[in-house]
């Protein structure tokens, strides 16, 4: 018999929503708590959302078919534009879909709302009572708010993890600063439906063609001095841009899609971090979803997948299992072996990206070799893109 009356979630993102979708398919009610004011419309940049995530998202309801743009394909090439190999996807699974952060965030908090779900902003946590019977929220406002268990769903700088545990790691820089841009008219012209990630000399660069026939790209700049958002931006994006332009000076098509950029069409977004393995996930009747728990460094690609994936889980283990700290247990036994590997992985990755231009131009002798022996793409993609969750499995403790 199911112990749970009520769950607090903190995080009104993409975490907080889908796990309050997920919960509500199980029988239970939920309230989301966000700190800011306001909807995260206009909010983030650009993400993949892959198969397994899509996935994920049509567990709980949501349809993002008509969002963003379908990538069937992955091209990976050197700094010279020579292709190591080409990934057309797995049979049977949808193609990965490339969305704004903010059209995410609108599909699945208006989803919530579609379903009667309570959405309550300018709720900041600041402390947490627990009892035997439930835990309650206190709020910077003077607010508070009462729940069978409390779900920190707020992100890689979660107040809930360290509630849970004040030694909880913070977020780490993995060397590399993050921009994103649009060029227009730069003769750069590939199928609307294959992102292509190159390892140039200098710098990574991943770019795809845009519907309307622009190019989007993003560029993962090796950098000591990790600046943050705030920091990057009091910058110039035409500084920036020459900087850019000299880093990829000689890549194809690196070279042409950042001199057609201009300095209205950059996005500048600052160091790139990944959150540390998390020793402790829950404590009492509190527990971590979503990159409150797992954040992986956005070259993983399975940020926000995982995140959605996480939130499924708990959904299920808080289902079936009517002990919470046993149900906590579950959760974390069923993801922290799939979200650190994955993590581990994109360490990996950061690894070669943010190498100096000796290490880079070995990994560009070395890949193409490796990917036709042990790093076929299905092996680095198929235990990834192909996870299903199968809601109507019961868990078992």
């Amino acid at each position: 018999m199911m112990s749970i009356k009520n769950a607090v979630i903190i995080g009104g993102g993409v975490a907080g929503p889908a796990t309050a979708l997920a919960l509500l398919k199980a029988g239970i009610p939920s309230t989301v708590y966000e700190e800011y004011g306001s909807t995260a419309d206009g909010v983030g940049g650009v993400l993949a959302v892959a198969p397994n995530g899509l996935n994920a998202l049509g567990v709980i309801g949501v349809d993002i078919g008509a969002l963003g743009q379908p990538i069937q394909r992955q091209v990976m090439a050197d700094g010279s534009g020579k292709r190591w190999f080409e990934f057309g996807g797995l049979p049977g699974l949808p193609a990965s879909r490339v969305i704004w952060r903010s059209e995410l965030h609108r599909a699945l908090h208006d989803r919530a709302l579609e379903r009667g779900i309570r959405m309550e902003h300018g709720r900041r946590l600041v402390s947490v009572d627990e009892t035997e019977a439930g835990v309650t929220a206190h709020f910077a406002d003077g607010s508070s708010a009462r729940g069978s268990v409390l779900i920190g769903a707020d992100g890689i700088r979660s107040t809930v993890r360290k509630l849970i545990d004040a030694d909880a790691p913070d977020p780490k820089y993995v060397g590399l600063l993050g921009f994103g841009g649009y060029a227009v008219d730069s003769g750069v012209s590939e199928p609307a439906d294959t992102m292509y990630f190159a390892m140039g000399k200098r710098a990574f660069l991943g770019y795809w063609n845009a519907p309307d026939g622009g190019v989007m790209w993003f560029s993962n700049l090796p950098s000591e001095t990790p600046l943050g958002f705030n920091e990057a931006r009091a910058i110039s994006a035409s500084e920036w841009l020459t900087q850019l332009r000299d880093v990829h000076a000689d890549d194809v098509p690196g070279r042409a899609l950042v001199e057609h950029t201009g300095p209205e069409n950059l996005f500048v977004l600052g160091a790139m971090e990944a959150l540390p393995n998390v020793p402790r996930w829950h404590r009492g009747r509190m527990v971590l979803v979503g990159d409150s728990a797992h954040a992986p460094s956005s070259s993983s690609g399975q940020g926000v997948s995982l995140a959605l994936e996480s939130s499924i889980e708990l959904a299920r283990c808080l289902r079936d299992v009517p002990d919470v700290s046993a149900a906590f247990r579950s959760y974390e036994r069923l993801r922290r072996p799939r979200v650190e590997k994955i993590a581990a992985n994109a360490a990996k990755t950061n690894g070669r990206k943010a190498s100096g231009p000796i290490a880079k131009a070995l990994v560009n002798l070395l890949m193409p070799i490796a990917l036709k022996t042990v790093l076929t793409p299905e092996r680095m993609f198929g235990w990834t893109h192909a996870y299903r969750i199968d809601w109507d499995r019961a868990v078992t403790a």
